[in-house]
């Protein structure tokens, strides 16, 4: 197993335990109306119940979790003809590392959205907190890290525009 194989999997799999850590504390400390959206002056404009957020994530969370992971788990049975990446007969040679790219990056998507929820529900019950003092303004981070998480994760398959090196058999 790659070194990068092997981060996405650990990756994948603390953020799922971010996830689930979070939404369970978050639900605990959440008050029964739970302030979701902000007016440019940082007060609360729409509330939503603490059950409606907990399903909401559940759901996000089960459909990231599952379809994705499942999807990831199809590459290999996938004919490399209907993948939709550059260089298809190029990479078709090389059938092994193509689908070990792909599955990382589908892992690498779960891991960016499992924890990018993760963030949010210890924001969003940290603005909704009446024991600290800080407001939406405080979490403009959230908003950064995303964003990083996110271009670092359409950067990944520009890797796919390298053909593979060919091994040296002699």
């Amino acid at each position: 197993m790659k070194i990068a194989t092997f981060g996405v999997k650990v990756w994948r799999w603390l953020s799922v335990l971010l996830v689930i850590g979070a939404l369970v504390w978050t639900y605990s400390v959440f008050p029964e109306m739970v302030a979701v959206d902000f007016s440019d002056s940082g007060l609360a404009e729409r509330y939503l119940s603490k059950e409606h957020v907990f399903y909401i994530v559940m759901g996000l969370f089960l459909l990231n979790n599952v379809f994705i992971t499942r999807l990831a788990r199809q590459i290999p049975n996938m004919d490399s003809r209907h993948l939709p990446i550059l260089k298809r007969e190029t990479w078709a040679k090389h059938r092994e590392e193509l689908d070990e790219h792909l599955t990382n990056w589908l892992f690498c998507l779960v891991a960016v959205i499992n924890t990018i929820i993760g963030f949010s529900l210890f924001a969003l019950a940290t603005i909704n907190s009446m024991q600290y003092k800080m407001d939406v303004f405080d979490f403009s981070w959230l908003y950064y890290a995303g964003l990083a998480l996110m271009i670092m994760l359409f950067l990944l398959p520009v890797r796919l525009l390298w053909t593979p090196v060919p091994d040296d058999k002699e």
